[in-house]
């Protein structure tokens, strides 16, 4: 099928109803038409597959050949079969970092052209994400789809409980019980997300690197339920948090990680310390603590877990907490737990926090106008769900004003942003000690689990209640026998450079092509706008039925608002520039077909922006 590239859109000014289409559109929506029905065809093809095969059919497959039982494809001289365009044949570069890796875990690319540095330009002005609202049908119709629904899902229900009870048993009165969830509580999981639910939470196996092995299933009630096909489909995965492209099983990581298990074991972890810390914790975090630029650290299991202890121990009763409008659940949990005060600013906006701590200093606390105990202001580096970063030189400047103490969650920033991967203060070049708290997961950048928080030795200190009675290491473990490259950084370097160019290279290039974007530029998150939820669920199918799979997340309410709808492009080191223009191709073609190009401005043709990937990239902001 012929890919319908639209280079302009279709006027904005005229009425919905007596808009003029042009050709090029007219023929992306003639082709909708072939594309839904080889969909159908290949949903089709996929229900009658013999179940004792492992592999998807050529169509959906991209295992390096159709007859290929194994999950990965280890690169060596056999040639590749290139039928799915993932595992093509190229002459591996000489860096050691990239040729001990799995092609299909992480894509090798020795273009030095590809790479870029991403920090905030010293004496600029920090510049807000700036929000493009869509033509004004979009939105009518958005909601029109949802008023139809939900009258559709009131009048199911309503004929539903009186023709088939048996049905609605959990959600009426049964044998002098209430019902534990009412029908009003669990209309939108029932009557809405129920017919998308195909779209999320696919089950997968193996490493989400590069590709990403998903196992087919099907639905034979309308996705009430799901049953395993026992075949399985590989796919471009631009949907996981592998910032760095550490999702491998092997190179010096994996190696290490082994080699610490057979060493220490998985439940004792080395010899116990005083308070109930191994050796391999006091070494982590002080190796954490060098790496963000603070004096002392302390590891938790788990990011939210970290938030959610972390923060009642920071703040309690007479004391304020004033967050972003936009942080994430982990936060609102623990500021619940503090019982704090709780304050909330418009997101990112320097104008409406500063109003904000001019009211809560003057006014004091409630009713009796104390001072405030302590002001502690939580933000987050990288905006998981927006792709933005916060404005943490205006930040600082009201620090100096009004005298606050910051918390930074990185969660998603640390190891993804800045010259030397090392955050938000590194991205704009501030003091990292100049921060409080700094918090992050080891769960996005580094492929591992936990979460940390790092600051002066006397607060980490207060946070453990009492300190441990060890000396900091400085450096690695002498056994852990990382690759040259590691130990002197070079490849973390390199992996910085490659997630920064193909951040900036989609980001700028779903712009030219006229997609509505969210979020900064150097953003490993790139939100691209959906607006209506029934094309968000079509786009998702459309981008998996490809020759090429491609697997993204698709998000809507609640996770956004009602009417923002969008898919969650997450770029990874591990993606080559191929690998881009793989996915800048799909939603070309794609947004033709779906009407999803309403950005104003200049269009570049695909093959433009292909051509001129680095001119691009390296383009004044």
């Amino acid at each position: 099928m012929p890919s319908p590239i639209a280079l302009t859109s279709p006027p904005r000014q005229e009425s919905i109803f007596k808009k003029k289409r042009s050709p090029s559109y007219l023929a992306a929506m003639r082709s909708a038409q072939s594309y839904l029905i080889a969909l159908s065809e290949a949903d089709a093809r996929a229900r009658v597959r013999d179940s004792a095969s492992t592999t998807s059919t050529t169509v959906l497959s991209l295992s390096s050949s159709p007859t290929t039982s194994s999950e990965d494809t280890v690169l060596n001289d056999t040639p590749y079969d290139n039928s799915d365009g993932l595992a093509y044949p190229i002459t591996p570069p000489t860096s050691e970092q990239v040729v001990s890796a799995d092609h299909l875990q992480f894509g090798f690319c020795a273009n030095e052209r590809y790479r870029y540095t991403s920090a905030h330009k010293a004496g600029t002005k920090f510049k807000d994400a700036h929000e493009q609202d869509p033509p004004y049908y979009i939105l009518l119709t958005t909601y029109l789809g949802y008023l139809f629904l939900i009258c559709v899902g009131h009048l199911r229900d309503f004929f539903g409980k009186r023709f088939h009870p048996t049905f609605y048993r959990h959600l009426l009165p049964f044998d002098g019980y209430a019902p534990l969830n009412s029908d009003f509580d669990s209309f939108y999981t029932r009557r809405l997300k129920a017919r998308i639910d195909d779209c999320f939470s696919a089950p997968v196996t193996g490493v989400p690197g590069r590709t990403i092995m998903l196992l087919d299933r099907e639905s034979k009630d309308y996705n009430n339920t799901f049953s395993l096909t026992g075949t399985t489909t590989r796919g471009l995965n631009i949907s996981s948090y592998n910032y760095l492209g550490f999702a491998q099983a092997q190179g010096g990581c994996a190696d290490a990680v082994e080699e610490g298990l057979r060493r220490f074991g998985i439940s004792t972890c080395g010899a116990r310390l005083e308070g109930g810390t191994s050796e391999l914790h006091v070494t982590a975090e002080a190796l954490v603590a060098r790496f963000v630029g603070h004096e002392d650290a302390l590891i938790s299991s788990m990011g939210f877990a970290t938030n959610s202890t972390i923060i009642p121990a920071l703040v309690s009763k007479g004391c304020l907490l004033i967050s972003d409008e936009l942080n994430h659940a982990s936060i609102r949990y623990g500021a619940r737990l503090s019982s704090a005060n709780v304050r909330m600013f418009k997101h990112n906006n320097m104008e409406s926090l500063e109003s904000l701590l001019r009211e809560v200093i003057s006014q004091g606390q409630p009713k009796t106008h104390r001072p405030w105990k302590k002001i502690l202001l939580v933000v987050e580096g990288l905006y998981s769900m927006e792709g933005t970063l916060v404005n943490l030189p205006g930040i600082m400047e009201l620090k100096k004003k009004y005298k606050f103490y910051l918390f930074v969650d990185e969660a998603h920033s640390i190891g993804a942003i800045g010259p030397n991967g090392r955050g938000v203060a590194d991205y704009f070049g501030v003091n990292p000690r100049s921060i409080d708290i700094l918090m992050g997961t080891f769960t996005k950048s580094f492929g591992a689990a936990g979460g940390y928080v790092a600051g002066s030795k006397a607060l980490i200190s207060r946070l453990r209640l009492r300190g441990h009675g060890s000396v900091h290491p400085s450096q690695l473990p002498t056994w852990m026998d990382l690759p040259p490259s590691l130990r002197d950084g070079s490849e973390g370097r390199m992996r910085l450079q490659r997630l920064a160019f193909n951040a900036r290279y989609l980001s700028r290039g779903l712009a030219k092509l006229g997609f509505i974007t969210y979020g900064h530029t150097d953003s490993p998150i790139v939100p691209l706008l959906i607006f209506n939820t029934g094309k968000m669920c079509v786009f998702h199918r459309m981008m998996r039925a490809r020759k090429t799979p491609i697997v993204v997340v698709v998000v809507a309410y609640p996770a956004t608002p009602l009417v923002l709808s969008r898919v969650r492009f997450c770029v990874s080191a591990a993606h080559t520039k191929d690998d881009i223009d793989t996915v800048l191709g799909a939603c070309d073609e794609i947004g033709d077909v779906l009407d999803l190009k309403h950005l104003p401005g200049e269009r570049w043709p695909l093959e433009r922006i292909m051509d001129n990937a680095t001119e691009l990239v390296n383009m004044e902001d």
